[in-house]
């Protein structure tokens, strides 16, 4: 049953991201793939908000839907490519807010569950 919850819960976030990823990329152009930036943070969020819950909500939402909606081989195949690129400022403050606004985003979310 849980790996039902983790299924159903990954079955929306995959789609959910290539959507987001969709729309902002053709409505916004940046050296700084915002797109997965964006994914990347409100998943953190999501997760945040369900880790300590039920732990079917957390197995949806958390483990599935936030594990598959987020990205950590995107944000790596785009770090790459802005080192390749010489794009050596975004790449670093790419990674930097993607970190410190990921960590942060779960923070906040585990701190309005509380």
């Amino acid at each position: 049953m849980k790996a039902l919850f983790v299924a159903l819960g990954a079955g929306l976030g995959a789609p959910a991201r290539y959507v987001v990823d969709y729309y902002v990329k053709r409505a916004h152009s940046s050296l700084i793939p915002y797109e997965t930036l964006g994914i990347n943070i409100l998943g953190s969020f999501i997760l945040g908000l369900v880790i300590d819950g039920n732990q079917n909500v957390s197995l949806l939402l958390g483990t599935g839907f936030a594990g598959a909606f987020t990205t950590w081989s995107t944000l790596s195949v785009e770090q790459h490519s802005l080192l390749k690129n010489k794009r050596y400022l975004a790449a670093v403050t790419y990674l930097i807010a993607t970190l410190v606004l990921g960590v942060g985003a779960a923070a906040l979310g585990i701190y309005l569950t509380k």
